[in-house]
């Protein structure tokens, strides 16, 4: 990808909307883009800090795994998001994987070069700095849902978050929320088991919380969601 290319590209993260063609130029100056493949990983956890990442196109699936091989899911990024968040000044080791859940295309910035470029900029240093901010709220977010809300709570209020991260708004007001996710994956990202997340799901479907259609994909209504749960 040439640098005009390049460019282009990073203008539509929200970090650098706000840049003109001469910043755009000292980040696309540092950038290296690559394709990655499905299930090929861009960082395993505990190889050296060396690079932030914003994906152009695909899905990176961010996960921690304990001594026993037990995997917890941190987060799915998607198109427009960058990671790994804990890249800007601090130095030492990823804390996680990183796993290409569908091919990608991601934009690779070293982050001893992008430290520079911030410094030299501060209004990007302030944005990067709400992107954290942000990514921090959602973490204390989820470990308080852990803390205070019993397993199906935390299965209600997952759904929600994925259906408002990643699904497709339907015609009738409702969200499609693909297969792309297994019983495993959810189970994983709050801690529980497999089983668990099925029988629930099951449940669910019984009580008419949500259906699923013929490919197996999820159909939601957030609002039926949060009132089950009573945030509504």
């Amino acid at each position: 990808m040439k640098i005009e290319d390049i460019k282009q590209v990073l203008s539509e993260f929200t970090l650098f909307r706000s840049l003109n063609n001469s910043e755009l130029t000292k980040i696309a100056d540092i950038s290296i883009t690559r394709e990655w493949k499905k299930q090929s990983h861009v960082f395993l956890q505990g190889d050296p800090l060396e690079n932030v990442y914003f994906i152009f196109d695909g899905k990176i699936k961010i996960y921690k795994s304990d001594i026993s091989g037990k995997e917890q899911i941190v987060a799915i990024a998607k198109k427009g998001e960058m990671f790994p968040h804990v890249g800007f000044f601090r130095k030492g080791e990823y804390p996680a994987y990183a796993e290409v859940i569908e091919p990608s295309t991601l934009i690779t910035v070293p982050i001893i070069k992008f430290e520079k470029v911030l410094i030299e900029n501060p209004e990007l240093c302030i944005k990067v700095f709400k992107v954290l901010g942000e990514k921090i709220v959602d973490l204390q977010n989820r470990l308080e849902e852990q803390i205070l809300n019993n397993t199906y709570e935390q299965i209600v209020k997952l759904l929600i978050r994925l259906a408002q991260k990643h699904g497709l708004p339907q015609a009738d007001g409702t969200i499609l929320l693909k297969s792309e996710f297994t019983n495993k994956d959810l189970a994983n990202m709050i801690g529980t088991t497999r089983e668990t997340i099925s029988r629930t799901l099951t449940k669910m479907k019984k009580d008419e919380l949500i259906e699923v259609d013929d490919e197996g994909n999820l159909i939601v209504d957030i609002e039926v969601l949060m009132q089950e749960i009573n945030l509504i």
